[in-house]
């Protein structure tokens, strides 16, 4: 089942909006699959390309999306094993600044990915169910581990859509 509204922040709304499944782990299987093929498709000099001056190339974009996924990972195991701690919210442009993308290949930032989400994957299938919808606080809004999950998926794809918008024209 999909997060209840009140289970995350307003401005996750857009990213869960863009995940079509209904089920959490049909979400998670089936991005890996898409995922895998998208990234896969690019190629390592793609990888360097930044559609303007100033905006972060694929393989920045891609670390971006690694980075995220891993901190709604943390988050949403967090939350499920019960902690009452309010988590801190984090500075994409920040991280993207100390992420040195642009010295890794792009194959090996997709071999990352892809391992990542199988991680992901592990993760959320270890959770109890009953336990995807107890709700903590990160980055000042509720967010629970289902919805942590549904952000992950919705993220990727969010920015997929804009990696073919503005990068890949």
């Amino acid at each position: 089942m999909r997060p209840q509204e009140n289970a995350y922040g307003d401005y996750y709304k857009n990213y869960i909006s863009l995940v079509e499944e209904n089920d959490l782990f049909s979400a998670l299987d089936n991005s890996a699959k898409r995922s895998s093929e998208f990234w896969s498709a690019l190629t390592e000099k793609q990888g360097a390309f930044r559609y303007a001056e100033g905006k972060w190339s694929i393989k920045e974009l891609l670390q971006h999306i690694i980075d995220t996924e891993r901190i709604f990972s943390y988050r949403a195991l967090a939350f499920a094993r019960g902690e009452k701690t309010a988590l801190p919210g984090y500075d994409e442009n920040e991280y993207a600044d100390n992420c040195f993308a642009d010295d890794c290949t792009l194959a090996s930032l997709v071999e990352e990915l892809g391992t990542l989400r199988q991680s992901t994957i592990q993760l959320f299938t270890s959770i109890k169910k009953d336990r995807l919808n107890l709700i903590g606080t990160a980055s000042n809004s509720p967010l629970s581990p289902r919805a942590a999950g549904f952000i992950i998926v919705g993220h990727e794809i969010h920015h997929m859509n804009v990696l073919s918008e503005r990068y890949l024209v």
